[in-house]
């Protein structure tokens, strides 16, 4: 009545949402504590697309141009945190700072798909790819 096929393998589930979120709560809680829980929710969604978006290209942690991308697109998000002023409005928080969100995970990944042709290219030609 119910054929299906069981799995032949059993696969690890993949726990790094899970991470994820717990990484960024201190960072919320921090904010909030701070008095400033509007910017901490700005800051927990922009970091939390941010790792996302390392974590899809996380097959490249082992070359140091990686690495390199990934502190100075940090670097360039400390000042705009700190530089942008959030309207104090009765908007909600996640109306104006999800959409800031999704453009930096596209700006970040496009910026890891840049530095991996430019860098990369040597080890394309070695066919270690």
């Amino acid at each position: 009545m119910f054929d299906y096929d069981a799995p032949k393998q059993k696969t690890r589930t993949d726990w790094s949402g899970t991470v994820i979120g717990v990484m960024l709560l201190p960072v919320f809680s921090v904010f909030a504590y701070l008095g400033k829980a509007e910017m901490g929710f700005t800051a927990t969604i922009v970091l939390g697309l941010s790792i996302l978006a390392v974590k899809l290209r996380w097959r490249l942690r082992k070359h140091v141009w990686f690495w390199a991308t990934i502190v100075v697109i940090g670097a360039l998000h400390i000042p705009l945190l700190f530089i942008i002023r959030w309207p104090q409005t009765n908007v909600p928080t996640l109306a104006y700072s999800l959409p800031f969100g999704i453009l930096d995970f596209v700006l970040i990944t496009a910026a890891l798909n840049l530095a991996e042709k430019l860098f990369s290219k040597s080890s394309f030609k070695d066919g270690d790819s």
